[in-house]
């Protein structure tokens, strides 16, 4: 073997270099060659920065500047030369505030962009540029705070969300309060009218005012009342229950009622054991407010007796609140870094989920590499995040939404999701801000922990279905049907030529962003670069521990963007095998590649081959007669030229179906020429359904549906024409039960 071979392979066995033509990375700034296109982010349009909405009318808690900026300039629909000036400048303004946020300075966006046109003005067209910032604030009319993705994302906008839908929470709650409170005082003012008290000649002469004082005779008015009046006054029991009632109410501190001076509770938490503590202490105020709230709606209606308080006493004397009780009441949020998640956090949070306690709690990853120590890596990158969102899926009545802090802008409904959940929800992110990746910003770490399937997205809604199909979405995920992405990387080599190659972004690039594995990497001297380096993912199948074959390496560049070729030792091979695995088991869970499904179709296609074998056989093995003999059994005249038929088989007097051995392969048709037009499939999917000349079905394009259509449209097939053949995508949803139901078409 090759002295540089050898070398090659001690550093992948025990990643040590051993030769001169491994260079170290730890001075030379490498990146993944995939990256290199992003060195400065202000100069790229794309979600960030972000901006929080104030009362949008739509319910949008946020939206990207760049997309606020796009709608401004299509309302101001200024057209030609103006136009295009308009645009120039609303771009050159967008860049400046991508540049403010990303050096942190953040505010209102109304006010940003004020000092933003300070900073761009041009000097010589300052006339023009007025104009084009007076049409740009014309249509930009949105409040809201300027952010842009860093390590205070996650948090901020999950607050946001969640006051958004407490908001309007609170705002139901507290009109309902009002109501009640409005209700119980006019009963207890019109028993003090009805009451001597209110009878007296002073109280009517008041009630009446000072413009009629001198119409009425006020103690014949009096005693008229006493003799007539046949309402009785409350009770005192009744009147001292009505009284307690409006102190629970007015009192309460989970929604202040409107005027009212209680202090609120404080619903927002930095501790799961805080927030525990302080819901399990509040029990027995919730239960009271939901006992008055009772009390008040029979007292309105008038169905408040003593066995109805009785029973309403012995239901919520024990704080027995179900989860329609708790749903009226704010719900917590606890925002936590994964750092501080020690065993009694952990403990906590898993109490308050086993419980149904409608708590959402943020648990923010900045970190998902371990130390690595004496050279060595730990095992399961980013185990902690993975066993806190499995143990709460887990339960099934979790809400649980894991995405990179660079995914939250188009995942920003499911976040509402998550805070409208009438249950318990986790939101588990990754915000990139690691602080051992040099110059790379926090978006394109968290970028690249998504890409790499290091951090991969993904929700679970228990009120979605019952299903996982229903429940379980992975979609987020950049080609989520792929082990790894893969991207066209173009570049220009030695000899100032243009090259291109499929590059595949991997967990061993993500790692490649981070200083402190610096020492796994080794750059290849150009002159001894070789077939015998492959890209990583070619070189994970191989058995663990046996000698490398092909060396894994990665193109990087540096920081003049020169393109450099790196080795991998095994240890980090190791941990791309077991994410990679991970990775599997979520597209399961996904219905992607589900092995379940892959075996059903499996043993379908062998029942059907074997199905096709015994009908060949039968055919071939069949007694052929010629024409005339063919069509005397039928019944039919011989004429020359007839075709010939197999013994036993009658011509039909209807156009026969397509040929079976057409079909062999499992596509999908129709026998055209039995259609009876209906339209049924057509409207069920005109893309994958279309009529011919003579308005006849047929499937003019299997891929334009999906094969719960096909059965479907099988199904309501009114002359059964419709096969709808074998599933064309392995990973569709719920295939072992449209197999089921597709064999009578079949």
């Amino acid at each position: 073997m090759h002295a540089e071979l050898q070398q090659r392979a001690a550093f992948y066995m025990t990643g040590k270099p051993s030769g001169v033509d491994h260079d170290p990375v730890e001075e030379l700034g490498l990146r993944p060659a995939l990256l290199a296109g992003h060195r400065d982010l202000t100069r790229l349009r794309y979600d960030f920065p972000l901006v929080l909405l104030k009362e949008s009318p739509d319910g949008a808690i946020a939206e990207p500047l760049s997309g606020l900026i796009d709608r401004a300039l299509d309302q101001a629909a200024v057209s030609g030369n103006d136009g295009a000036r308009v645009r120039i400048h609303a771009l050159k303004l967008e860049r400046e505030l991508r540049s403010m946020a990303a050096c942190g300075t953040g505010g209102s966006l109304p006010a940003l962009l004020a000092e933003a046109a300070r900073h761009v003005a041009p000097g010589g067209e300052a006339g023009l540029f007025a104009d084009s910032l007076r049409r740009l604030q014309g249509t930009l009319d949105v409040e809201g705070e300027l952010i842009d993705c860093d390590a205070a994302l996650p948090a901020r906008l999950s607050e946001h969300a969640w006051r958004a839908v407490q908001g309007r929470k609170a705002a139901a709650f507290r009109k309902n309060i009002d109501r009640l409170i409005l209700a119980l005082n006019e009963i207890l003012r019109g028993d003090a009218v009805r009451s001597d008290a209110g009878r007296e000649p002073a109280r009517l002469r008041a009630s009446v005012g000072a413009a009629y004082e001198d119409a009425f005779d006020f103690d014949q008015l009096s005693r008229l009342l006493r003799r007539v009046s046949a309402a009785s006054p409350l009770t005192g029991t009744r009147q001292q229950l009505i009284e307690s009632t409006l102190h629970v109410l007015t009192s309460q501190r989970f929604y202040v009622a409107t005027g009212g001076d209680a202090e609120p509770y404080c619903f927002h938490f930095e501790s799961c054991a805080q927030a525990a503590a302080a819901f399990r202490m509040r029990l027995p105020a919730m239960a009271d407010l939901v006992r008055a709230m009772t009390a008040a709606e029979l007292e309105i209606e008038g169905a408040l007796g003593g066995p109805r308080l009785d029973a309403l006493a012995r239901q919520l004397g024990d704080h027995g609140l179900d989860a329609r009780d708790r749903a009226q009441f704010p719900d917590y949020l606890v925002c936590i870094n994964a750092r501080d998640l020690q065993a009694m956090e952990y403990d906590a949070l898993m109490e308050i989920y086993a419980s149904g306690v409608p708590m959402k709690v943020l648990v923010q990853t900045d970190d998902l590499l371990p130390v690595p120590l004496d050279g060595t890596t730990h095992a399961a990158f980013g185990a902690r995040s993975r066993q806190l969102a499995s143990a709460a899926i887990g339960l099934n009545e979790v809400y649980v939404l894991q995405s990179a802090s660079s995914n939250l802008v188009r995942c920003r409904d499911r976040i509402l999701d998550a805070m409208n959940y009438a249950g318990p929800a986790l939101i588990s992110v990754f915000s990139g801000a690691s602080g051992h990746v040099g110059d790379l910003p926090p978006y394109l770490n968290a970028a690249a922990a998504m890409e790499s399937r290091a951090f991969p997205a993904f929700s679970y809604d228990p009120s979605a279905g019952r299903d996982w199909a229903s429940r379980f979405a992975l979609g987020d995920n950049p080609q989520v049907e792929r082990d790894w992405p893969l991207h066209k990387f173009a570049y220009e080599d030695a000899e100032h030529q243009r090259g291109s190659e499929d590059v595949e972004f991997t967990l061993i690039d993500f790692v490649a962003c981070d200083r402190r594995y610096a020492t796994h990497f080794a750059t290849v001297v150009p002159a001894q670069e070789s077939e015998a380096m492959a890209p990583v993912g070619d070189c994970l199948d191989r058995e663990g521990g046996s000698f490398p074959d092909r060396f894994p390496s990665l193109l990087m560049v540096d920081r003049e963007n020169t393109l450099q070729r790196v080795i991998v030792d095994g240890s980090l091979i190791q941990e791309a095998r077991r994410c990679r695995e991970a990775w599997h088991s979520l597209q399961e869970l996904g219905g992607i590649h589900n092995s379940h499904a892959e075996k059903l179709l499996a043993r379908e296609r062998q029942s059907r081959e074997e199905a096709r074998t015994d009908a060949t056989t039968a055919t071939t093995s069949a007694t052929p007669v010629d024409a005339e003999g063919a069509a005397k059994n039928a019944g039919a005249p011989t004429k020359p030229g007839a075709t010939p038929v197999t013994a036993g088989v009658a011509p039909s007097a209807v156009p026969s179906a397509e040929p079976e051995a057409q079909h062999a392969s499992g596509e999908p048709y129709i026998e055209t020429a039995r259609c009876s037009s209906c339209n049924e499939c057509i409207q069920l999917n005109n893309k994958m359904f279309a009529y011919d000349a003579n308005q006849q079905a047929r499937i003019v394009d299997p891929d334009a549906g999906t094969y719960r259509e096909l059965v479907e449209a099988a199904e309501s097939c009114q002359v059964a024409v419709i096969h709808p053949g074998k599933p064309r995508n392995p990973a569709e949803p719920g295939l072992e039960e449209l197999l089921k139901r597709a064999e009578p078409f079949l």
